[in-house]
Order: structure tokens, then sequence, then C-alpha cells
């Protein structure tokens, strides 16, 4: 297990600044963000260059990527274009787990099935795992629904962001069970009352997952993933530091 940061930390910076930024807080290793809005890398690119895409993921300030997170608005056959070409980009910068986002409240449970199933066949080929996102308004806002996902679609695992189950309309779910299935984290501090506070003033039991995580033979990434949105009063460098000493004293 090892204490890793997201790109999204700093969202509104390219992906070079991001990486050099996490390089600065003596981060080593790195989650990055594959979305098609804002100033990063865009999944639309991999697709179109994914070369140049794996140029771009190799020159990482001497961070070593151990996941992507895989967001994009398309749907259907181009999505799963998209995804296949992350797939190879994985492949190539010897990452092994791409997170994804669940479907939106509202989306058949079928067909989110068979879409979790495409994207695990296209993964599996290139040695990948994907690891559903846990997020409010999402299909895996209840924690119960995630389990239920995983269990019919053989191969895929859970990225856990116990946030979401903190803050929010399932603030106070018991999501222990999500466990066994989690492949990839993303941590922040959260309470009932906002979903970023400062480090330590939030009620997320960074020692309890991580024993948990321990007990399943969980060997990935701890992944801070702090960004500005706790206000201008706040140190957010000092956060990401604060929260990458804390994690290091866990392990």
């Amino acid at each position: 297990m090892f204490v890793a940061a997201s790109t999204d930390c700093f969202p509104h910076l390219p992906l070079s600044g991001a990486l050099k930024k996490l390089f600065d807080l003596e981060y080593n290793r790195v989650e990055i963000v594959l979305r098609e809005e804002g100033e990063q890398l865009k999944p639309s690119q991999v697709l179109a260059d994914t070369e140049s895409a794996i140029v771009a993921c190799r020159d990482t300030h001497r961070l070593t990527p151990v996941a992507y997170f895989f967001d994009s608005p398309v749907e259907g056959p181009d999505y799963l274009k998209q995804f296949a070409a992350i797939c190879k980009l994985a492949k190539a910068t010897k990452v092994i787990v791409i997170a994804v986002r669940a479907g939106e409240l509202g989306t058949p449970f079928n067909a989110e099935i068979e879409r979790l199933r495409d994207l695990v066949k296209i993964a599996t080929v290139d040695g990948i795992v994907v690891g559903l996102k846990t997020e409010a308004d999402r299909m895996t806002q209840d924690p119960d629904t995630a389990k239920v996902l995983c269990d019919n679609v053989k191969g895929l695992c859970i990225t856990l962001d116990p946030s979401h189950y903190h803050y929010g309309p399932m603030a106070g779910a018991k999501y222990d069970h999500l466990i066994p299935y989690t492949c990839h984290t993303q941590l922040r501090d959260t309470n009932k009352k906002q979903f970023q506070v400062k480090v330590g003033q939030g009620e997320i039991e960074y020692g309890r997952i991580i024993g948990q995580l321990t007990k399943f033979r969980y060997q990935k990434a701890i992944c801070v993933n702090i960004d500005e949105s706790s206000g201008p009063d706040v140190d957010h460098l000092g956060e990401l530091r604060k929260m990458r000493l804390l994690l290091e004293s866990q392990l």
C-alpha cells in the first residue's frame, strides 16, 4: 500500500503543471485524470493520438502513474472507443487500474450492467482492472447497489471515495462491505455538513480504512484528492502536504 495524489487536486492547471505541483509536495505516485472538461489531458485527445498521450503520461516529473480516472460525456460506441484507447495508454505506462464513473441515478439497471460488462471485457484484454467510483447522484450512491453491480459484473471492482458516504444523501451509510471489492481509493476529509474540510476536522477514519484494506491484502494506492474548494482562507498546498504525512504515518 502506498500514498498517491490525483491531478484533480489542481484541475485548473495543465497536466504538466499539476504533476510539477505534486512533485514539489514530495508525492512520488499519481492518479492521472482524463476528463473532457478542464485543462488537462482529455479522453478525446487520447483516442485521437494515443502515442502522444503515452509520451505525456511518461513525462511525469519522476512521479509514477498508478491509476487513470476516466470521465467523458460521450455515450455508446464513442465512449467505448475512448475507453479502449485509455486501456492502451494504461498498458503502455504500466498502470493496471482505470477508475470510471457509474451511471447517473435513473439509469436502467440492466443497461448499466451491460455498459460495465463491456468496459471489463475491453480492459481485460490489456490486463487492466476497472474500478467503479462510489459517488453521490450516481448508481453507486447507495453502497448496497454498488456491491450488487460488482456481483453482477465479473471482474468489476470499486474505486472507494468514502466522502460520499459521510456527506450528502447517504451520509452515515455503512460501506465496510465494499472493502473486499476495492482496487483504488480517493480520499479527503469530510463531515456531514461539508464535503471537504481541513485535514483532521472531518470524520474520515483513515487508519480504520487502511486497516480494513490491509485485511484483504490491498496493495494499491491510497490516493489524496483535495482541491481548492475549501476556500481562499485554507492553505491548499499545506493541506496536501499534511494529508501525505498523515497517511504515510498510518502505513
